[in-house]
């Protein structure tokens, strides 16, 4: 079986507070630490930081345009660093195992979001069935 590759990274430009409430708005998680300069800074932070669900859902499209929605089994995330208005963010991912599992052809991805300074901010893996047509 020949390895499949790794699709192109994409990178998403910078993050902004904007960026920030409209996914506060869409998910329904509205903590002040997200968009509220004086909360954030009250707890310690220097701004308002994403919330972690964002670089996920990132990670989930970058995925999915990779390998297709439809054959999505697994999704799981760990978040690593926060991310700040202005972090330019890089998806990558790689296979870490294709195999078949009740006749089903499956396959395991790695996924990493990263921020400009070189810190990932969330890694994901996921199982996905092997697109049709792919060998």
């Amino acid at each position: 079986m020949t390895p499949r590759p790794s699709p192109a990274p994409w990178i998403i430009e910078p993050q902004t507070r904007t960026d920030f409430v409209r996914y506060q708005g869409a998910s329904g998680d509205m903590n002040p630490i997200h968009h509220d300069q004086t909360y954030a800074e009250a707890a310690g932070y220097p701004s308002p930081f994403s919330v972690g669900m964002l670089q996920a859902g990132l990670l989930g499209t970058y995925a999915t345009d990779w390998l297709g929605a439809d054959g999505v089994r697994s999704f799981r995330t760990r978040f690593r660093e926060q991310v700040w208005p202005g972090d330019v963010l890089t998806c990558t991912g790689r296979v870490l195992r294709e195999y078949e599992q009740d006749g089903v052809a499956l396959i395991d991805v790695e996924l990493d979001c990263t921020r400009q300074t070189g810190g990932i901010a969330a890694t994901a893996w996921a199982t996905f069935v092997a697109p049709e047509g792919d060998s």
